[in-house]
């Protein structure tokens, strides 16, 4: 079992089953909402468990994504695609060792101008 909250610690997750490998999104969604890239990593919705959804507020960014953040603290929390039975959680939640390591950076193509990424991950324009 993986746990975590935001910054506050009025959302709380669970995971069960041990967590898949991240990825980092550099497209410009996620770096306005984040600040830099999002970190996240996709579960099962059967394999979550949140506790405080009340203080969950959702954006939807497109017709098929919505983004979950606390309306208390701000914390980014979740990347949402409605039409999936996952959802990707924001690896900054979790509290302690997560046992994972990331796998590959997404939307490199869309990255800010002020960074490189250079750790050897393999690299996808979209």
């Amino acid at each position: 079992m993986h746990k975590g909250s935001c910054l506050c610690g009025n959302v709380r997750i669970e995971v069960s089953g041990d967590l898949p490998q991240p990825n980092a999104c550099h497209c410009v969604e996620c770096r306005k909402q984040t600040g830099h890239c999002g970190v996240s990593l996709d579960v099962p919705r059967s394999a979550l468990t949140v506790s405080g959804e009340e203080n969950i507020k959702w954006y939807q960014s497109s017709e098929k994504v919505r983004r979950g953040f606390c309306c208390n603290c701000g914390s980014y929390l979740f990347w949402d695609p409605i039409h999936h039975d996952w959802t990707a959680i924001a690896m900054g939640l979790f509290d302690g060792p997560t046992n994972t390591t990331m796998l590959m950076h997404i939307f490199v193509a869309e990255k800010g101008s002020y960074y490189s990424i250079d750790d050897g991950l393999p690299q996808n324009a979209r």
